[in-house]
C-alpha cells in the first residue's frame, strides 16, 4: 500500500487509501464540529486501523470520540472488504450497500456536515474528492 500522498490514482490500492483518508478526515471534522462530549482533551494513541494513514489523518482519528472512532473503523473494514472497489468511486455510488442501515445513516449525516467544511481543512483532498465524484457521475 502506498504511504504519504499517492501520485497515481489508477490502482485499487491507491483508491482504497484515498477513500479511507477522506472518510477519516470527514468524520474528524464532524466529531470536532459537533463537540462530542467523550472527545479526549489531547490526542490519544493512533489506533491500528489508521496506522498507515498520513499524519494529519492519524491525528484526526486520535482526537475522535469513541463513537466516531467506531464509525471510522467500521467504514475502514467495509472498504477493505468491498468486492466492487475496482469499478466504483465511493460507497454512495456502489451497487451493493454493505453498511448496516444505522451505520449508513450515520455516515450520511457525517458527510452532509463535513462535506462543505472539507475545503477549509484539506483543500487538495476536497478538490480531488469533487473531481472523482464528477467523473463517477459522468461515467454513469
Amino acid at each position: 500500500m502506498t504511504t504519504g500522498n499517492p501520485k497515481s490514482y489508477d490502482s485499487v490500492e491507491d483508491r482504497v487509501y484515498r477513500e479511507k483518508a477522506t472518510l477519516a478526515q470527514m468524520v474528524g471534522i464532524y466529531c470536532a464540529g459537533n463537540r462530542h462530549d467523550a472527545r479526549p482533551a489531547e490526542a490519544g494513541p493512533v489506533p491500528a486501523f489508521a496506522a498507515d494513514m498520513p499524519e494529519k489523518v492519524q491525528a484526526s482519528v486520535a482526537r475522535m470520540c469513541p463513537d466516531c472512532r467506531e464509525l471510522t473503523e467500521y467504514c475502514f473494514t467495509r472498504i477493505d472488504h468491498c468486492p466492487h472497489m475496482a469499478v466504483k468511486t465511493f460507497c454512495s455510488s456502489c451497487p451493493t450497500h454493505c453498511y448496516s442501515p444505522a451505520m449508513r445513516e450515520r455516515v450520511r449525516e457525517t458527510m452532509r456536515y463535513a462535506g462543505p467544511r472539507m475545503i477549509f481543512h484539506d483543500p487538495l483532498g476536497a478538490l480531488t474528492h469533487m473531481r472523482d465524484t464528477l467523473r463517477a457521475k459522468k461515467a454513469q
